[in-house]
């Protein structure tokens, strides 16, 4: 089971949780969390207006091993507008536009979407449960 913690945060709002929300799958082979502005893709949705976000940002897949993985996916954009880092195991990695990257097997850690132009950023937290 993947389990997913999503707060936007804005300038003066850290720490706050009043928007959280979350999202929970299987560790079944195949199965898909989407994060973005697309409400109709993303069971885990940001602000429409927060366009730093692709309209689906970042892929949560689980592959045929039961492990997940996160892909930031390519927008319309050559350019991202944010940077994308996952914070787990007390380090931080970024994940390249178009990347992919394993989480760890029972761990959990955090993946930070930052606004490149404003004090604005998504943090989803991940918790795989074997």
């Amino acid at each position: 089971m993947l389990e997913l913690t999503m707060a936007t945060v804005a300038e003066g709002d850290a720490g706050a949780t009043a928007g959280m929300q979350m999202a929970e799958a299987p560790s079944d082979p195949g199965a898909l969390l989407l994060v973005g502005r697309d409400r109709n893709q993303c069971r885990l949705a940001t602000p429409d207006d927060w366009l730093f976000v692709s309209r689906t940002h970042l892929e949560f897949r689980c592959g045929p091993d039961r492990t997940w993985t996160v892909t930031w996916l390519r927008g319309s954009q050559p350019d991202p507008s944010s940077d994308v880092r996952i914070v787990s195991g007390g380090a931080t990695q970024p994940l390249l536009y178009g990347g992919g990257m394993t989480l760890p097997r029972g761990g959990s850690g955090e993946v930070v979407v930052r606004d490149r132009t404003s004090a604005r950023s998504v943090n989803v937290g991940f918790y795989h449960e074997v």
